[in-house]
């Protein structure tokens, strides 16, 4: 399976989740290939609304690039979200965190699984937050 392949199941993967924890979840069409800032899921429930960026990796660091995360927080300010980053860690399940938790790596960011374990929310802690 090719990476646009991986990505696509583990963004599937998690509207699931969130449907089945009582959000209401949608993927954003042409994200990633559109020249517009935009993001992976726009989920919600009475409480929280959420842009969401997906990211999933097979190792223990996942990097970022700085000019598609900030084009990112500039989407969901406009449009009133609450900016996170997905991280799916394969085999460690899913992370959640705020942009701004993310580390300056010289050009770019990035998330090591233990500060993801540190810094972020569990799948069950973020939907129970």
């Amino acid at each position: 399976m090719g990476n646009k392949k991986r990505g696509t199941a583990a963004e599937r993967e998690l509207l699931h989740m969130l449907w089945d924890n009582g959000f209401a979840c949608c993927r954003v069409a042409g994200s990633g290939s559109i020249p517009e800032p935009s993001c992976d899921l726009l989920a919600g429930n009475e409480i929280e609304k959420m842009a969401i960026e997906v990211k999933l990796s097979k190792n223990t660091k996942k990097y970022f690039d700085k000019k598609q995360i900030d084009e990112f927080k500039k989407f969901a300010e406009m449009f009133g979200l609450s900016p996170i980053i997905a991280v799916k860690f394969i085999r460690k399940g899913w992370w959640f965190l705020n942009p701004k938790q993310l580390e300056k790596t010289g050009k770019g960011l990035a998330i090591s699984l233990e500060d993801a374990q540190k810094k972020g929310l569990s799948f069950n802690e973020f939907i129970n937050q």
